[in-house]
């Protein structure tokens, strides 16, 4: 949900914490989609992939 503008009365149904959980998990995708190997799903197994993604959250880390 995408919060009101200034000259609109506040949504009761709009939570302010899930909003901003929800920007910081969408960036982290996007910045996971920066490697090639995770975008394309290059590795057709789960585990493989998942290999991938640690790996590629650990230089995201560093």
């Amino acid at each position: 949900m995408i919060p009101t503008k200034a000259d609109q009365p506040p949504d009761p149904a709009f939570d302010r914490v899930a909003y901003r959980e929800r920007n910081v998990v969408e960036r982290l995708i996007n910045r996971l989609k920066q490697f090639r190997r995770i975008a394309t799903r290059y590795e057709k197994r789960a585990r493989n992939y998942h290999a991938m993604i640690t790996i590629a959250a650990i230089m995201l880390w560093l």
